[in-house]
Formats: structure tokens, C-alpha cells, sequence
């Protein structure tokens, strides 16, 4: 952790991935540990010191850093300083953020709110949109983040098993499929998801829609389950955090795409358990315009497959012969999902992989053909 006296706060001008904002030392330098770092890169970049300063903020704050408005990235990178609070040897009044969009200016969220809460009562959350000289400023490294970071520093773990959602007990049922069915177009996911939900609400889980309760509601749920499924996404990074060893984890992936290896990352080391990770599409519709796998895209259940797989991994009792969508249901699932052929196509390297498996069937097929006749003709030389 860094003090800093007189620090300056410079939010970002621009929407971009990389913005130059941060935090500069009262004489213009630079303060690089305030730096937002994704991967390999940092995205947040040194800025200029700004011509006036908006505002003085009186008191000492906790550089929060950049606040996302999208709930995932705001637990994984958002909260990636909040390790301090465990480690100070004197209280702050609050924790001060800087907008990831600057056309939101000071919006602060109820989740924003809420998971500050959890980690102290009563901490104060503030927005600087515009340049701010900071009265003092403790600027903590960075603990948590997408990369190699996804697993956390051990202070950052220590903090969160230490102090976050203490005071909120379990409560719910021991089965829990963590659904993303509800969720609208734009948010990507699985075709099929409620057929498989069918199956699982008949093992007995109850399907839990997030985005519907309160964290704190949430967080109860998650500790009460024994069993938790959850389609791949936000929601296990909340889980992560109160996850225990005991608890069994499967995760249904709904992408082909290598970013679920962080999310495994960080159930693993956060719970000190190995997540099952069930990698069953049978395809991925992508859109049209971007033929990827990215979070827009769709993966399609082979339910078939799901069900072996929880079957061996000790999450259902049931044989775990579940049938797939039949062409009817999987066009109509198409449709209600607005899977239409002008926004979105199959994507190619899943039908590459099908179109071979099936000219290899047609060979085998035509082999088989084929020594089904010679064996014949054998059989009439020897009459």
C-alpha cells in the first residue's frame, strides 16, 4: 500500500478498452501501483495532469480504482483493492472510484453498494467523474483481476474469507442449479438451457435465477447447497467468494472458448476445490458479422452428454440418459431465442468438425456396404 497526500484523481475522457486515468502524486507525477492490469497489459494508462481540478475531497480514501458497471468485471477487477481493508492501521471513509465509462459519470449501483456492505458496514462508495485532489489517498496494489491474477494474491483471499458476507447465513436447499435462461439476447447462451433444467429440477435442484435476489440472497443460497451447477459466468465469481471444500461444483460451459479456464482458476483457489467442467455443445451459433466464439455467441446443449457427466461426477442419482432436442424442439428453440439466419450462423469451425464427422459415417457406411458384398460373393464361390 501507498499513502499519498494531495493525490490527484484523473477519470477517463473516452470509452475505450485502454483509457489514460488514474491517479497522479500531488506534484504531477505518476502512481503506477493505481494502474488497472488485465492479462499482460495494463488498461488503465498514465494521464496528463489535468488543467483544473474539480473538486477537493477532504478526509482518506481508498482507491478502489476503475468501477464497471457490468457485474462480473466489477467483482474481479472493481473489487481488486479491497484487501486493504483488512490491513489498515488506520479507518478510511470510504472507497473512492474512478467511472469506467465516463458518460456515467457518478452512477453508483445498488450491487456497488451492496457488496461494499458485505465487506464493511456502512463503508462510504464515492465516484470521482471529474479531476479530484484527494486529501489523502491510500492506493493498495492490485489483488485480483482476468489473468494469471483470476486465483488472487493471498491477501485478497485472506480479506474476502476474513470479512466478506460474514453475517449472512445459509439458506436454501442443497441442490442449486445457478441458471442463465432468463437473461435476454444480448447476454449470449445456451440453447437447451431449460431442458436441462427440466432434468435437474427432477433430481431435485432448484433453479436460481441471480439476477432476480439481492446479493446477500444470493450468497445464502450459495452456502446452503451441497451441489451446485451453474452455467459458466458472473455468477460463480460471487459464488467463489463464499464457496467452501466440501461443496461439489460442476460448471456447463457455453462457449467454445479457452476464458473459462479463469473462471476455473478461481473457484479452485478460492474454494479449494476442483470444479467439474463439462464442455458438452453440440454447436455454437455465432454472430453473423463476428464468426466467434465471444460472449454473444450461443452454445447448444447435448444433453446427453451433461447427463453422463454428472452422473459419473456424483451429481445426480438418475441413470443420466438424457435425450436431446429432437429437430422440432431445436428449431423452436432457435425461434424463441431469436436465433435468426441474418443475425446468426453456425459457427465454422463446429460445422467443419460435423461435416467431417459426417463424411467419415458415409465412408464407414460405404465400407461396410462393401464388405457386406464381398462377404456375400464368398459365401456363393464356396456353394
Amino acid at each position: 500500500m501507498t499513502t499519498l497526500r494531495g493525490a490527484i484523481v484523473v477519470p477517463p475522457v473516452e470509452s475505450s478498452m485502454v483509457q489514460a486515468a488514474g491517479v497522479l502524486h500531488a506534484d504531477g507525477s505518476y502512481c503506477p501501483q493505481g494502474a488497472l492490469w488485465r492479462r499482460h497489459r495494463a488498461i488503465t494508462t498514465e494521464p496528463e495532469m489535468p488543467q483544473s481540478i474539480a473538486e477537493k475531497i477532504l478526509g482518506r480514501w481508498l482507491w478502489g480504482g476503475v468501477l464497471w458497471a457490468h457485474f462480473g468485471h466489477f467483482l474481479v477487477e472493481s473489487t481488486a483493492r479491497l484487501w486493504a481493508l483488512e490491513n489498515l492501521d488506520t479507518p478510511v471513509d470510504g472507497v473512492l472510484f474512478i467511472p469506467k465509462r465516463p458518460a456515467v459519470r457518478d452512477q453508483v449501483r445498488g450491487f456497488h453498494s451492496e457488496f461494499l456492505g458485505l465487506m464493511q458496514e456502512g463503508l462510504a462508495i464515492r465516484v470521482a467523474a471529474d479531476p479530484a485532489q484527494v486529501e489523502e489517498l491510500v492506493v493498495p496494489g492490485q489483488g485480483f483481476g482476468l489473468g494469471a491474477i483470476t486465483e488472487a494474491t493471498p491477501k485478497y483471499r485472506n480479506a474476502i474469507h476474513a470479512r466478506f458476507a460474514r453475517d449472512v447465513r445459509p439458506e436454501g436447499p442443497e441442490k442449486l442449479y445457478i441458471s442463465r435462461s432468463k437473461l435476454g439476447l444480448r447476454k449470449g447462451g445456451l440453447l437447451g438451457e431449460e431442458l436441462m433444467e427440466d432434468y435437474l429440477a427432477a433430481e431435485g435442484y432448484e433453479i436460481y435465477h441471480p439476477q432476480e435476489h439481492s446479493l446477500s440472497a444470493q450468497l445464502a443460497r450459495y452456502k446452503a447447497a451441497k451441489y451446485v451447477i451453474a452455467a459458466d459466468g458472473s455468477a460463480l465469481h460471487l459464488f467463489a467468494m463464499v464457496g467452501r471444500p466440501d461443496q461439489k461444483v460442476a460448471m456447463v460451459l457455453r462457449r467454445k472458448s479457452t476464458a473459462h479456464t479463469l473462471l476455473t482458476n478461481n473457484v479452485r483457489h478460492f474454494c479449494k476445490c476442483d470444479p467439474l467442467v463439462i464442455g458438452a455443445l453440440r454447436t455454437e451459433w455465432v454472430p453473423k458479422n463476428n464468426q466467434r466464439s465471444s460472449r454473444l455467441s450461443f452454445g447448444e446443449l447435448d444433453h446427453s452428454l451433461i447427463g453422463r457427466q454428472l452422473k459419473a461426477g456424483g451429481f445426480i442419482s438418475g441413470d443420466g440418459d438424457w435425450p436431446v432436442l429432437d429437430d422440432a424442439a431445436r428449431e423452436q428453440v432457435l425461434t424463441d431465442k431469436g436465433i435468426k439466419s441474418n443475425r446468426f450462423v453456425e459457427s465454422p469451425e463446429f460445422r467443419q468438425v460435423r461435416e467431417q464427422a459426417e463424411r467419415a459415417e458415409r465412408h464407414a457406411r460405404r465400407a461396410a456396404r462393401k464388405a457386406r458384398r464381398k462377404a456375400r460373393e464368398a459365401e456363393k464361390s464356396r456353394s
